[in-house]
C-alpha cells in the first residue's frame, strides 16, 4: 500500500489536458507551408513528391499543396534550396469540405484569406471545437464535463465508435489505438470504441478502401444506425494518398461512402484525431 502511495506521489497525471490546452510542441510535424515570396518556382519540389501533393503552375508562378494528398514527409522542405517550404507544427487540420483541403492556392502567404482560417464565421481555424473562448480558464474537468453532455444531448448517451480498416498500412490505426493509452485518454471525455458497427454512432476509416475491402465498409457503413458519422483518417482515407490511382484502390473512401470530416496526415498524430472527432461532434448539433 505505501508503496502504491509513494508511486502516486513521485509520478504526476499523465494524462495530457488537451483539447483545453493546446499542444505546440516543436517537436511535431505538421502542416507543410511554401512561402510564395521565397519561392523562385522551379518546380524540384513537386518533382519529387512522392504523393503529387504540390500543384505548380510556372506560367501563373502559382503553387500551392494539396493537403489531402500530402504524406507530411517533409522531402520537399528539404530539397528547396531557398528556402520556400517550411513545415509548421499544426496539426489541427481536420476538415468538414474536402475541397478545402483541396485549395491549391493554398500557401503560407495565403492561409489566412483561405477558406481553412473560417473568418466569414469567426472561427479561428486552429481552434479547438470544445474551449470556451469567452472564458478561457475554464477548468479542465468542467471542459470534458461540457464535452460528456453534448455528446450526451445529441445521442442520449456516450459517443460510440468503431474503428475501420480498409485496406491501411496500419499507421493511423496505430495512431488510433493510442487514443485509448493513459496520455490520451478518449475515455475521459466520454468517448469509447466497441466491437460492433450495430452498438456505434460514428465510423473511424482508415485505408484507400480497397477492391477487397470494398464490401466491408459499405455493409460496415450500412449496418451502423442512423444518426451516424463518418470520419476519414489518413492520407489514405482522404485521397488515396501514396496509392491513388492504382487498379486496387480508390482515390479516398468518400467513393464508396459519405464523409464528414477529413483528417490529413500519414499518419494524423492522436491529438489530430482527438481534433477530428470534436469537429464531427460538432456537426451534428
Amino acid at each position: 500500500m505505501f508503496d502504491t502511495l509513494k508511486k502516486i506521489i513521485k509520478y504526476p497525471r499523465l494524462t495530457q489536458d488537451y483539447p483545453n490546452r493546446s499542444l505546440t510542441p516543436a517537436s511535431f510535424l505538421g502542416q507543410t507551408e511554401i512561402d510564395t515570396a521565397k519561392c523562385n518556382f522551379c518546380g524540384e519540389c513537386a518533382l519529387h513528391c512522392p504523393s503529387q501533393a504540390i500543384v505548380l503552375d510556372k506560367s501563373a508562378r502559382s503553387i500551392g499543396i494539396d493537403y489531402a494528398k500530402c504524406i507530411f514527409c517533409i522531402l520537399c522542405e528539404e530539397i528547396c534550396q531557398v528556402g520556400a517550404v517550411q513545415t509548421t507544427n499544426k496539426f489541427e487540420l481536420a476538415v468538414r469540405d474536402k475541397v478545402t483541403l483541396n485549395n491549391h492556392a493554398l500557401c503560407a502567404n495565403a492561409l489566412r484569406d483561405t477558406p481553412l482560417s473560417n473568418k466569414s464565421n469567426g472561427e479561428s481555424f486552429y481552434k479547438t471545437a470544445v474551449i470556451n473562448e469567452e472564458n478561457p480558464n475554464t477548468s479542465y474537468e468542467t471542459i470534458c464535463s461540457d464535452l460528456q453532455a453534448t455528446v450526451k444531448k445529441i445521442f442520449g448517451r456516450s459517443l460510440q465508435i468503431r474503428e475501420v480498416d480498409a485496406g491501411s498500412c496500419n499507421g493511423c490505426d496505430y495512431e488510433i489505438n493510442a487514443l485509448n493509452n493513459p496520455f490520451n485518454d478518449l475515455e475521459r471525455l466520454g468517448i469509447s470504441f466497441v466491437a460492433s458497427p450495430r452498438h456505434a454512432d460514428m465510423l473511424l476509416v482508415t485505408g484507400t478502401g480497397t477492391r477487397n475491402m470494398q464490401q466491408a465498409l459499405v455493409k460496415t457503413y450500412e449496418a451502423t444506425p442512423d444518426p451516424k458519422l463518418v470520419v476519414a483518417v489518413g492520407a489514405c482515407a482522404c485521397s488515396g494518398g501514396i496509392f491513388r490511382d492504382t487498379y486496387a484502390t480508390n482515390n479516398g473512401i468518400d467513393a464508396l461512402v459519405p464523409v464528414d470530416v477529413y483528417i490529413p496526415g500519414c499518419p494524423p498524430r492522436p491529438q489530430a484525431i482527438i481534433y477530428g472527432i470534436l469537429k464531427a461532434i460538432d456537426r451534428v448539433k
